[in-house]
């Protein structure tokens, strides 16, 4: 089984533990990532609560951010001693507070820093040490820029690239501008995939749809969803049956929020605030008839005091099967 066929893609205040878990619901076999975790948050902060997951979000990588090789290194390890499957270094978010800590997609134009970083966590740990970046910085469109940045850091033996097929413009656009204006380029990542057939290139952008996905993995090694899995997580489900299950059938949307249920009451049971987690779920029912009133009953309720799992069930009765 290719592991890098599919994955969800880190994003930021979305993919925690809590929507990760989720997620493994509705696929059981595409690759999750987590949220962009800086290094200094992990050495300084709370690094039990920063890194802890469910045993259940398997197969799980860990997304960096941060530029010193011995903190990479170091955060890296102790990762791998947790059981992340994956250390991969962001080399694509375009924000300004990002940017000051150097790190992020301003480090394109430090190919040997990066470098230096992942061959530093490769000497610290087993499992693949790799890298997410855009196809450039700025408006310059350079297919050459791209090529130099993956040539150092492909020196170091890193063998897989996660590509968002659009420049990051760091002065200028806010992130969220980031992720809709700076034009795609598809055609430059299936380029690359052909000029280093021996890389493992995943694609990331604007890609939506089970067909997006077919046409993209004709010229790549696998795909990278971001935000259209958090808005309609059952395209997770579909390209989960497509690709990966031998079943016959692929469990519904209703079977996969029973099969949430425990893990809510359990999290709640500790202290978490139910709307922390329902907020995740609020697509599940993505154009089924009953999906606004599921949506508005989550919102209206689940920060009640002593909200628990009932109201998620009264939610799902506004589901028309």
């Amino acid at each position: 089984m290719n592991k890098n066929l599919i994955a969800v893609a880190p994003m930021m205040d979305w993919t925690d533990r809590h929507c990760r878990y989720f997620h493994r619901l509705c696929s059981a076999h595409v690759l999750l990532y987590t949220e962009m975790i800086t290094t200094a948050a992990i050495i300084h902060g709370d690094r039990q609560r920063l890194l802890a997951y469910d045993p259940a979000e398997h197969p799980l990588a860990l997304q960096l951010g941060g530029s010193c090789p011995q903190e990479l290194a170091q955060c890296a390890k102790l990762a791998a001693d947790l059981g992340y499957d994956e250390i991969n270094l962001n080399v694509g978010c375009p924000s300004g507070r990002v940017q000051s800590g150097r790190f992020g997609a301003c480090l394109m134009a430090e190919p040997d820093l990066v470098a230096a970083g992942v061959a530093a966590m490769q000497a610290a740990v087993d499992i693949p040490v790799t890298v997410k970046t855009r196809i450039g910085i700025d408006r310059h469109e350079s297919y050459e820029f791209l090529q130099q940045f993956i040539d150092i850091v492909a020196a170091t033996g890193c063998q897989k690239f996660i590509i968002h097929a659009r420049n990051a413009w760091l002065d200028g656009l806010s992130p969220k501008q980031n992720r809709t204006i700076p034009p795609l380029r598809y055609d430059i990542v299936h380029r690359l995939k052909a000029q280093y057939p021996q890389l493992t290139i995943i694609i990331n952008g604007g890609i939506k749809s089970l067909t997006d996905v077919a046409g993209h993995l004709s010229q790549v090694d696998g795909v990278m969803i971001g935000r259209e899995s958090y808005h309609n997580p059952y395209v997770l489900t579909e390209l989960d049956q497509k690709y990966f299950s031998t079943a016959a059938s692929k469990p519904t949307r209703q079977a996969i929020l029973t099969a949430l249920l425990p893990y809510l009451a359990k999290q709640v049971a500790t202290g978490v605030p139910l709307s922390r987690m329902t907020r995740h779920i609020t697509g599940l029912f993505q154009g089924i008839p009953g999906a606004r009133q599921w949506r508005r009953y989550l919102s209206e309720h689940t920060h009640l005091p002593g909200a628990g799992i009932e109201v998620v069930e009264r939610a799902a009765n506004y589901i028309i099967d």
